[in-house]
């Protein structure tokens, strides 16, 4: 879970999602949020679609969208965290320069305010 995104697709004879590297039990919404994008009013078309579309193979239950903004926020965490871990191998400084770079963590910084923000907001 955690990583049902576009780039997880495998296109063969149409559409299969492949999830091998995060692989886990949780609840549903910890993939689909991760196709969920734009702004507020988009986000809910989004919503509404996918989740038509979900509950035709699976219940849903509607009170894990309450879960949505704190799973971001522990996404965003723990892709830092990820990174910090391997920084050791030669191979992440050079892929993740950035990293270590004071502008990088402002911007870390910022986005994990205005996660907080999204925390506040009502549920979609």
């Amino acid at each position: 879970h955690g990583d049902c995104h576009p780039g997880n697709i495998l296109w063969r004879d149409g559409p299969h999602f492949v999830d091998l590297d995060d692989c886990r039990t949780g609840p549903a919404v910890q993939d689909l949020w991760m196709l969920i994008s734009g702004e507020a009013d988009e986000r809910r078309r989004q919503w509404d679609w996918l989740l038509e579309g979900y509950k035709m193979f699976c219940d849903f239950d509607p009170r894990q969208l309450h879960l949505v903004e704190a799973l971001r926020a522990l996404r965003m965490i723990d892709h830092q965290a990820w990174l910090a871990r391997r920084w050791d191998d030669p191979a992440f400084p050079r892929a993740f320069p950035w990293f270590a770079d004071e502008r990088h963590w402002e911007t870390v910084v910022n986005q994990l305010r205005e996660q907080l923000s999204e925390l506040q907001e009502p549920v979609i």
